[in-house]
């Protein structure tokens, strides 16, 4: 099937009707978040690789073409619609783009889109839903990531993520923002991440004797194997491992007081002469227990992190917004804005720059596109496609997780805090408020006020 129906049907229907009215002249969008969740102090651009991918090969196939027409709503729209447009039916538009891996703020264009206003009205679903999940997720893992401090962090989130589709983007994401490799095979095959795994309780449970699942999993892959050690009795399984013979990788902490639990089994390991061991704790681990963990002197070598990365579980949506800020009317471009309270929008095409004091980033600054930027800042969002084409050849995802490495670390250290992170300046233009001020507001409404 192809992905022109991953749309809301109301999207559908408003590019029928822009088509109807003959109403099709440029138009800007952009996609943004509002507020960062509880907790956060700043997110992680994720998910455009998959955007362009879906913008080059967006079309309507004869399948899809028979569906919309069939459906009452669409009744009225004259045959030309499902003979002649949809057919023919390529986005052809302009993106603008910040890079994924690199830290954004509220009210940043993280995606603008210059198109035929029913093309970039098409595509809104399916941007916001590829664009958000990967930005939620990514923006939990850098958290996780860093809490770690240092210590190695891999997606165990595919069990629970929602769906495949899901468990796959979401490694990708978790990948990008820092962590060292995943536990789903296919994002291994699909995007070269590094794929990492142990064994289950079941596979212990399965043999008569707790050793026994040992020796039987470390014939097969030797000083690779990484064994959970947590099923029955942790400390009496570490003293059997240890008289075994056996040299694993690692073994696993899954339950129960982990620093308690490490601390007995790293001394245990010594002990034994298995100084090389490494310990890896999982068990609905997320930033907050982590960094406990790590507080508390643990001697955990890696962390294993499933749902609340997968999910973005304590913030599963970031509310991200896709907006009209220009349209083309009657041959002449009108900024817009929206003056609902609470869901104002700032008009007009804008630029993200950002300002470095040496090293560090010191704030932002959200500006109209055609504003030159402060002294001594870098713009973020860059041209990515044209025509409906990339402009230029992707970055691997292994760059990527580099840049945003460096991105991330040129943050002022508050902002990157877990717990109680600061709040990251963001400035807006005179030029832009003054835009905002005169706006699209009808007569009557007063004067808009200032973000």
């Amino acid at each position: 099937m192809s992905d022109a129906l991953a749309t809301d049907v109301y999207e559908l229907a408003m590019m029928a009707g822009y088509y109807e009215h003959r109403h099709t002249g440029l138009a800007t969008f952009e996609l943004l978040t509002r507020h960062l969740p509880p907790g956060r102090s700043l997110l992680i651009a994720a998910g455009l690789e998959q955007a362009l991918d879906y913008l080059e090969r967006l079309s309507f196939d004869r399948a899809d073409i028979e569906y919309v027409r069939s459906l009452p709503m669409f009744a009225g729209i004259s045959p030309s619609f499902f003979e002649e447009i949809l057919p023919r039916f390529r986005f052809s538009g302009e993106v603008w783009a910040i890079e994924e891996g690199t830290p954004v703020f509220p009210q940043e264009p993280i995606l603008r889109v210059t198109a035929p206003l029913p093309e970039a009205q098409l595509v809104e679903t399916a941007l916001l839903a590829i664009v958000s999940y990967q930005t939620s997720v990514a923006s939990k893992a850098i958290r996780v990531v860093e809490s770690a401090d240092g210590r190695s962090v891999i997606d165990y989130g595919a069990r629970r993520a929602h769906g495949i589709d899901s468990a796959l983007h979401a490694a990708r994401a978790a990948y990008l923002a820092g962590c060292d490799a995943t536990s789903y095979t296919d994002a291994g095959r699909r995007f070269g991440i590094p794929v990492s795994g142990t064994m289950a309780h079941s596979w212990v449970m399965s043999f008569a004797d707790e050793l026994e699942a040992f020796q039987k999993f470390s014939s097969i892959y030797g000083d690779r194997a990484v064994l959970l050690v947590d099923t029955y009795d942790t400390a009496a399984a570490v003293d059997r491992l240890i008289t075994s013979g056996l040299k694993p990788a690692a073994v696993r902490l899954d339950s129960g007081d982990v620093v308690h639990l490490s601390r007995i089994v790293r001394h245990r390991l010594d002990g034994g002469g298995l100084r090389r061991t490494q310990i890896v704790v999982s068990g609905d681990l997320d930033e907050y227990k982590i960094a406990d963990i790590v507080a508390a002197g643990a001697p955990v070598d890696a962390f294993g992190v499933g749902a609340a990365i997968a999910t973005s579980s304590d913030a599963p949506s970031l509310g991200t917004l896709y907006k009209l800020v220009e349209v083309e009317r009657g041959g002449q471009t009108v900024g817009v804005m929206k003056l609902s309270p609470d869901k104002r929008t700032l008009p007009g095409r804008k630029q993200v720059w950002r300002r470095y004091k040496g090293d560090t980033a010191d704030s932002d600054f959200v500006m109209l596109a055609d504003e030159p930027g402060p002294e001594e800042a870098v713009p973020l969002l860059q041209r990515v496609m044209v025509d409906g084409r990339r402009q230029q050849p992707s970055r691997s995802l292994g760059e990527l997780r580099l840049s945003c490495r460096e991105a991330v670390d040129r943050m002022p250290i508050p902002v990157r805090g877990v717990r109680d992170g600061a709040r990251y300046p963001i400035r807006f233009s005179d030029a832009l408020m003054a835009r905002s001020r005169a706006g699209n507001r009808p007569a009557g409404t007063g004067t808009l006020q200032s973000v």
